[in-house]
């Protein structure tokens, strides 16, 4: 051995966040003069250091040398023993090594933070919440959770047993906390929460008290019953003022209609009785007035001779309405046929289209048609001829209906099916003997 080593005190006591020093003694055994270098070993090493870095020495002299420890406030340094081992370097003669150690003793500290997780819910009855409390002491604890009952309306649920917590670990108590009463209507209620916590080192104990609040919301808030009596407002404003109005408007469309079919009606019983007191005007002599466009009144005058020739004999003015429902994207069809041993003169013809429906409208007479009719291009429509259209026995009127689509009646619905009527009057007779 080249060099002799002895710590001034057995035992250093430490407490973490301060500074605590000791001294080494070094003794050079050699026959030369030796330097002396130092290193900490051992848990202490990062928190330790040996003043002077470097100590010379004849030889059988001794000397000092000061060993500071700075152990951090820090759950890293755990309470309790710790060994200290410094080992000293001979320069001259390294394998010469010599190592001193002795016992630090670290005190412990507590330090703790608890905090409740959220510290506001808000909530119809019941919320969760949770406790987080971070062991920031170097020696385990027993962390436990009470609620005082400060007011009976309140429920807390709480863990039974406690939760250790390791030093630089944290933990989590869950709470649950209930109201006896629902809240219906009115402003929120506001609740606070008094908690205590409770962690336990040895014999120590330290206790914090976080607190929280729990706003209890009304079922039915402030803004829904704005809305609800806004809704019971409308509905009453709709019984009371805009159905009525609605009603109304329908039904003096209809009587607009019943009036506009009743004289048109009248307008036919009118042209037919002129037609019968001036018998020239039939045979071709002189046309009648309808305000129809002149090229449609010629155009049906070709279609006279489909019938059988002649003239009937004791004829009387006749009409017959052919109604036509047809489905949307469909085509259907209704006729008038006339009896046996008659002929039917057609003179007029009056067409209903009340509900606006889109389509096509196609009349034959016998054999003959007469152009197609575009529905959405009227409502009501009529159309007179000077010469007559003779139909025979067992030939009919038909009219044809292709629905493209569906208008809207008066009472502002749209209609189920198309739906078109087609009035057609003239003189139904005998047919001449012979025929």
């Amino acid at each position: 051995m080249t060099a002799t080593t002895e710590f001034g005190l057995p035992t250093v006591v430490v407490t973490p966040g301060q500074e605590t020093s000791t001294t080494m003694t070094v003794r050079n055994d050699s026959d030369i003069v030796e330097a002396y270098e130092f290193e900490v070993v051992g848990d202490c090493a990062p928190w330790t250091a040996v003043e002077p870095a470097r100590l010379s020495l004849y030889p059988g002299t001794s000397g000092q040398v000061t060993v500071l420890l700075r152990p951090p406030r820090s759950p890293s340094v755990r309470a309790g023993e710790v060994p200290l081992g410094v080992r000293v370097l001979p320069a001259e003669r390294p394998e010469s090594v010599v190592v001193s150690e002795t016992t630090v003793v670290v005190e412990p500290f507590a330090e703790q933070r608890a905090e409740l997780v959220p510290e506001r819910r808000r909530a119809w009855r019941s919320a969760r919440y949770h406790v987080e409390l971070h062991n920031a002491g170097n020696t385990p604890v027993a962390v436990s959770l009470t609620a005082p009952e400060a007011d009976d309306r309140l429920t807390y649920t709480v863990p039974r047993q406690p939760v250790d917590v390791a030093p630089g670990d944290r933990a989590e108590l869950d709470l649950r906390v209930r109201v006896g009463s629902v809240l219906w209507f009115g402003k929120p209620e506001h609740w606070p929460l008094a908690l205590e916590v409770t962690a336990v080192a040895g014999e120590d104990a330290t206790r914090h008290e976080p607190e929280g609040e729990l706003i209890q919301l009304p079922v039915l808030p402030r803004w829904l019953l704005a809305l609800l009596a806004a809704l019971l407002a409308l509905v009453l404003a709709w019984l009371l003022l805009v159905r009525p109005a609605v009603r109304s408007a329908a039904r003096e469309a209809a009587d607009d209609r019943a009036r506009e079919v009743a004289q048109a009606a009248q307008d036919q019983s009118a042209q037919d009785q002129s037609a019968q007191d001036r018998p020239g005007e039939r045979n071709g002599q002189q046309p009648r007035t309808g305000g129809q466009p002149e090229g449609q009144g010629r155009g049906q005058e070709q279609g006279r001779g489909q019938g059988q020739p002649g003239t009937a004999v004791g004829g009387q003015q006749s009409s017959s309405t052919i109604e036509v429902r047809t489905a949307a994207g469909a085509r259907n069809a209704a006729s008038y046929t006339v009896p046996r041993g008659k002929v039917f003169r057609v003179t007029d013809i009056v067409l209903g289209n009340h509900q606006g429906d889109e389509g096509v409208l196609t009349i034959a007479f016998g054999e003959r048609t007469i152009p197609p009719i575009a529905l959405e291009t009227f409502r009501n429509q009529d159309y007179h001829w000077v010469t007559p259209i003779d139909i025979p026995q067992g030939a009919s009127v038909t009219v044809t209906v292709d629905c493209t689509r569906t208008g809207t009646p008066a009472s502002g619905q749209q209609a189920a099916d198309c739906f078109q009527a087609v009035n057609v009057s003239g003189e139904l007779g005998d047919l001449p003997t012979g025929n």
